[in-house]
């Protein structure tokens, strides 16, 4: 079946989204939500949402920066941000208040949209975020297509990260798939009940440097980690509209380890 662009009520905005349904059969299905990068929800992202439909999956492609993120975080204004993190600690962006003393030496043009990714960096906005997203699992529960006992997510960087702080609102939720994505509050690994898959690059020493601590933190809340980290592999390696990063290698083996994951979790 075609996509369709779908508008969903969260708990304090409307949220648009991309929904895509694998051909009508009659049957209840599993459903994936899908979460984008800090580019949105692009072409990429889209592809991926369709790809879960081919395999049997109702997916959810939520816009979490529906409104005036929408307007800044542009592929053209993140190239820009990207040149003045070039210039900057990599630890930069994990940090909102030295973010935005950077933002202020910065020529007046990148001012906002610096800004922008401070925003969606900071621990407040990001657990609405996680509202947002809870709203979408509900909403995929909701669907008669969907078996609502089967739902998991999977998210991309930026998405990556909501990936597994949906795991800690969402005690529905079945599975989570975080690629490249930073850890989730400490704190709040206990509330997580999915069992969780990590796919990293070797060469994202930002991310993948952390997980050894997300794994401490999930073997003492005896909740299930496993993680893979692919050698030569930069950041956003799965993302085949970016040729400076995507490694084919590496995309061609992390595809079948998620469809086996939520195949043991969501179709069984």
């Amino acid at each position: 079946m075609p996509a369709q662009d779908v508008k969903i009520r969260t708990p304090h905005r409307e949220i648009d989204c991309l929904l895509a349904m694998p051909d009508a059969d009659g049957r209840k299905h599993p459903a994936v939500v899908v979460i984008h990068e800090i580019f949105g929800p692009d072409a990429h992202i889209r592809d991926v949402a369709q790809r879960f439909a081919s395999e049997g999956y109702v997916a959810a492609a939520p816009n979490l920066f529906t409104g005036e993120l929408q307007r800044l975080l542009t592929p053209q204004n993140i190239g820009l941000a990207m040149q003045s993190f070039a210039q900057a600690p990599p630890d930069l962006r994990r940090n909102p208040a030295k973010l935005a003393e950077f933002a202020a030496t910065q020529p007046p043009e990148r001012r906002p949209i610096l800004e922008a990714f401070g925003k969606v960096s900071s621990p407040a906005v990001q657990a609405d975020f996680a509202q947002d997203l809870l709203a979408v699992a509900r909403y995929l529960r909701g669907l008669p297509e969907v078996d609502g006992r089967r739902v998991g997510s999977v998210g991309f960087c930026f998405g990556g990260a909501m990936s597994a702080r949906l795991a800690t609102v969402d005690p529905d939720l079945r599975a989570a798939v975080i690629f490249y994505g930073q850890n989730p509050p400490l704190e709040d690994v206990p509330k997580i009940r999915a069992d969780v898959l990590g796919l990293y690059g070797a060469e994202d020493p930002g991310i993948t440097t952390t997980v050894p601590q997300f794994a401490e933190a999930m073997k003492a809340a005896g909740r299930s980690f496993d993680y893979h980290v692919y050698p030569g592999a930069k950041h956003a390696f799965f993302n085949d509209t970016r040729p400076s990063n995507y490694h084919a290698d590496s995309a061609r083996d992390a595809w079948p380890r998620v469809l086996a994951f939520f195949g043991a979790r969501l179709k069984s």
